[in-house]
């Protein structure tokens, strides 16, 4: 009987163990996943600030691979005729730069005239609004109700002070601008320009010069099955389509665009017309910001010329006009056998990437997502977020 209660005993003591051990693997999972995500967010931080700190670097280097892309497709129309690749990627270069320095001259004279009409068109809309009447504002009601609170706190007979009471007026002079002090402030910046310029031509030049060799390489390091590899020449086949369909693309439609604002603001008349197109076409890069900066740009430029506005409302909603055509219509026509990208991420890339490298970040934030997106459709571990990215 002892012996029977002792053995219930030990088993009413064992039976329990492992209802007390769950919750001991729980806490260590949950450990482990906290300290997981505190590595990833660590990690993400630190990229974050070394992308920032390489700006110099890294921002030449993805300008020049998106470009190769862009006039890789040319080049490899010269493989055909069997001309060496060094010759036929330095002679698509020089084309490309002449092309843009023949274009600069024109565009740089638009742009002068455009700036030197500014002031004169400000002046002339003073001129207007100072010989219209006009009502008290609200700001100017505010300044003179504080005025007579003013006058109304100080004591009776106070007059206030001038220079016969013994106190010196204070005259503010401005400086006059220093275009030598001016020029020296801003050489620097401009020898960085001018050196991230050079160095974008040259890898791009050495980008096109060797082809596909690190495609042929990456292949060759996923070995050693025949499998991998194979499947490795599949992942890079696809993305080099993808990207450069979709590079096609922007360059299409910005074409498209500019051409179309050209001549139609060529029509109503608008100073400067082709300037703007250049400038629409650039700006359509940037989905959604752009349009709606031309669109404001443009009315407001319209204003200033005609001093009217219906001709400023005509004008910016021509321009939005052709940007609904061009992505509602036109992009989505020519990328409908490409993996396509949802509102939100665009919208979130525009602002990381705008936020760390500026103006240029915001050109290159969509086709930087499209090659992430790309990646994770084909890895098997991150085809959560492609599938985030994707609509």
């Amino acid at each position: 009987m002892v012996i029977f209660c002792r053995i219930g005993a030990f088993k009413l003591e064992t039976g329990p163990q492992p209802k007390d051990d769950t919750p001991s693997k729980t806490a260590l999972i949950e450990a482990v996943n906290i300290r997981s995500m505190a590595l990833v967010i660590l990690t993400s931080i630190a990229t974050i600030f070394f992308i920032d700190w390489a700006q110099s670097v890294l921002l030449p280097l993805v300008i020049a691979v998106l470009i190769s892309y862009s006039l890789d497709p040319v080049v490899s129309l010269f493989d055909r005729i069997r001309i060496p690749r060094p010759l036929s990627a330095a002679l698509i270069l020089m084309a490309f730069v002449s092309a843009l320095a023949a274009a600069s001259f024109p565009l740089k004279q638009e742009t002068m005239a455009m700036l030197d009409k500014i002031p004169v068109a400000i002046k002339e809309f003073q001129r207007k609004e100072a010989r219209a009447p006009r009502e008290e504002g609200i700001m100017e009601k505010a300044q003179t109700a504080a005025k007579e609170i003013e006058a109304s706190a100080k004591p009776d007979g106070q007059k206030p002070m001038s220079a016969d009471d013994g106190v010196t007026p204070v005259r503010v002079i401005e400086k006059p601008m220093d275009i030598q002090e001016y020029v020296v402030k801003s050489s620097p910046a401009a020898l960085v320009l001018i050196t991230q310029c050079f160095s974008v031509l040259l890898m791009v030049y050495f980008l096109l010069s060797v082809g596909s060799l690190y495609r042929r390489k990456v292949v060759k390091i996923s070995g050693p099955s025949f499998a991998r590899m194979r499947k490795a020449a599949r992942i890079l086949d696809d993305l080099h389509h993808q990207i450069r369909r979709f590079l096609f693309v922007m360059v299409i439609s910005a074409v498209f665009v500019g051409v179309v604002t050209w001549l139609a603001f060529l029509a109503l008349g608008v100073e400067q017309a082709a300037l703007w197109g250049v400038v629409a076409g650039v700006a359509s890069a940037i989905p959604y910001v752009g349009p709606i900066l031309v669109f404001l740009v443009s009315g407001g430029a319209a204003f200033l010329q005609f001093g009217e506005l219906q001709m400023a409302i005509i004008v910016a909603s021509t321009s939005l006009i052709i940007t609904s055509v061009q992505g509602n219509m036109l992009t989505p026509w020519l990328t409908s056998y490409m993996s396509s990208l949802n509102a939100v991420a665009i919208f979130i890339s525009l602002l990381f990437w705008g936020w760390i490298w500026g103006p240029a970040g915001l050109i290159i934030a969509t086709p930087l997502l499209m090659i992430i997106k790309s990646l994770c459709d084909h890895v098997v571990n991150l085809r959560a977020m492609g599938e985030l990215l994707g609509k």
